[in-house]
């Protein structure tokens, strides 16, 4: 039985929303430990910013990501100061 190589990964550049986002919610490690959370939230986030997804604070509980340290309201906070900057 043959296995068949696995699909490419798309490399978005520097500059783009995508790779911004998703740099942005992977420096939050000490509080989202579980590195499919943090692309679960950053994939929900590139859609808000989009205008297709719901706002940081219902994505944190819609997405059941893992929080650590923190609470789910300042995690909130964090998110929508740090996609603020994005913009």
């Amino acid at each position: 039985m043959a296995t068949k190589a696995p699909s490419p990964v798309k490399v978005f550049p520097d500059s783009s929303l995508e790779k911004q986002v998703y740099s942005f919610v992977d420096s939050l490690k000490e509080f989202i430990p579980v590195d499919n959370d943090r692309n679960r939230l950053s994939y929900g986030l590139v859609k808000y910013m989009e205008g297709n997804g719901d706002a940081p604070d219902i994505l944190v509980k819609s997405t059941k990501v893992e929080i650590a340290n923190i609470s789910a309201s300042e995690l909130a906070q964090k998110l929508s100061g740090g996609i603020g900057k994005i913009k």
